[in-house]
């Protein structure tokens, strides 16, 4: 192994029935480092990660560890676990029912009921050693997503681990909850532990990290130190192609010409729902591009979710082309021209056993009728379709859509919304934990789309994204609505000054 070295992985293969997943890829994790894994979905990323904790077998290649003399076999997570080698990923895998101490130990000892004082008084020091604000006896579940996330690396510290694996460990945090997770992340590497941080944050990357290895297309790019390699670069480098600037994307599509006195497509007035959000009025015209920004809980997620009738509305009026109507749950807003791609795709989008087919064609089923079924030619014709529209990387239309990268389960997810021809498009975090190339892609055909004449709101977590897809603003602070910006407005200060109410 090199000098300094915790981990070396060399001419590491693995294939699947159809898809070459990994060429022959080096890694090299320095002790007391944080090491970027970066790539676009597809890129082999995760397969690289299951391959090094033993949720895969390699096919060719070697694995070095420190403290051993010879290339070691990985044959399950546990072995891994042996070995000093710990992952905490996005979804947190902790038990919420029980303590914090309690999930410290479990799994660990058999004995772990029988000295609770010893277990609570360990605990405690390891979570104030790593200065995490939480207590040995709350319930795990009573903590922040943060918290959470710092209490299950704190096992795997206490676990003693060599390498510290986070896949995605800041999808859900807010600006103060990643400050606290990077303070203990350099704590963690003062301490001399490797960490694999694996993230679709460019901004994150260049703030933590020391190094980053790029992959695409299952084989390596390249390894460099941070302060040798520009964003745009970092960001061509994954996608394979030149990418000067994100910010050419807005203008790109004529806007579209909706003509005098037409009146919006969808209005709400005072609408509320049974999620905690006030009261609210709402519009937007034909062809046009709007959003809902705001922190994290601001309600941004709350008040569309109330339009699609997927939480109880509990007041207010709405209108369909100056028309008014009803939407009492998702099939109203459906049969009323509306779609909605959820937040969370995992939960309220795909339906993991199901093919990419299947999912494509569910919304269109369900205003069809279940009693009146697409004809197997049917389905295979327009899912082959949108499969090619939205370059959806799948072996076939038949593969169940759980066995696809992130970003091309959302492309699916957007294709079964596209097949039902929507006057009105929610898209609701369309680009959150996907990367960079699909994100371009996803925001170019909401511009198209836009240009088109159907009306689409877009919600991101990333404000520059919002300025480039966006030409209104609605500003949200606890859950309730506080401004409304466009033209000169729309700017990063007047939003950060319109969330922190005003200039005062």
């Amino acid at each position: 192994m090199k000098d300094g070295s915790v981990l070396e992985m060399r001419g590491i293969d693995k294939s699947f029935p159809g898809v070459h997943a990994l060429q022959g890829v080096d890694f090299t994790l320095r002790r007391g480092e944080i090491h970027a894994l970066m790539g676009e979905n597809g890129a082999g990323k995760s397969t690289l990660i299951k391959v090094l904790t033993g949720v895969y077998s390699k096919d060719e290649g070697q694995i070095f560890l420190e403290g051993h003399e010879k290339a070691i076999a990985i044959r399950s997570p546990q072995e891994a676990q042996r070995l000093g080698i710990s992952t905490v990923y996005q979804e947190i895998t902790l038990c919420p029912n029980l303590s914090v101490a309690e999930n410290m130990y479990i799994g660990r000892t058999e004995n772990m009921y029988q000295n609770w004082k010893k277990i609570n008084s360990d605990t405690n020091k390891i979570l104030k050693s790593l200065d995490i604000p939480a207590t040995p006896t709350q319930q795990l579940g009573s903590c922040s997503i943060a918290v959470q996330q710092m209490v299950a690396i704190a096992r795997a510290v206490d676990m003693e681990c060599k390498v510290l694996i986070l896949d995605e460990p800041t999808s859900s945090l807010d600006e103060q909850e990643v400050a606290k997770l990077f303070k203990l992340m350099r704590d963690l590497r003062s301490k001399g532990v490797g960490i694999i941080f694996v993230t679709h944050f460019l901004d994150q990357v260049y703030e933590v990290c020391d190094r980053i290895t790029v992959m695409r297309d299952g084989k390596l790019v390249g390894e460099y130190a941070i302060k040798d390699l520009p964003r745009v670069q970092l960001v061509s480098k994954m996608l394979g192609k030149e990418l000067d600037d994100l910010s050419d994307i807005q203008g790109e599509q004529p806007a579209y010409n909706k003509g005098d006195n037409a009146v919006p497509v969808f209005e709400a007035e005072g609408l509320v729902s049974d999620a905690g959000i006030k009261p609210f009025d709402f519009h937007i015209d034909k062809g046009e591009v709007n959003g809902f920004t705001g922190l994290l809980g601001s309600g941004r997620s709350e008040c569309v979710r109330a339009i699609f009738g997927a939480d109880r509305v509990t007041g207010g009026k709405v209108k369909m082309n100056g028309k008014p109507v009803k939407i009492s749950k998702p099939i109203d807003a459906m049969r009323n021209g509306i779609g909605y791609l959820p937040e969370d795709r995992k939960i309220d989008g795909i339906v993991g056993d199901l093919s990419v087919r299947d999912n494509i064609i569910l919304a269109q089923q369900v205003l069809k009728g279940f009693f009146k079924p697409f004809s197997k030619a049917e389905a295979n014709k327009i899912a082959d379709e949108y499969i090619k529209l939205l370059s959806i990387k799948t072996a076939s239309a038949d593969t169940p859509i759980k066995s696809l990268s992130g970003g091309n389960q959302q492309k699916v997810i957007l294709a079964r919304w596209l097949f039902t021809h929507p006057e009105y498009l929610i898209l609701d975090e369309p680009t959150r934990g996907i990367d960079v190339g699909t994100k371009v892609d996803i925001q170019k055909l909401v511009l198209k789309l836009a240009s088109e004449g159907m009306s689409v709101t877009f919600i991101s977590s990333e404000l520059d994204e919002m300025l480039r897809t966006c030409s209104r603003l609605v500003v949200m602070r606890d859950r309730k609505l506080v401004g409304e910006l466009s033209g000169q407005d729309l700017n990063q200060n007047k939003v950060m000054n319109t969330i922190a109410g005003g200039d005062k």
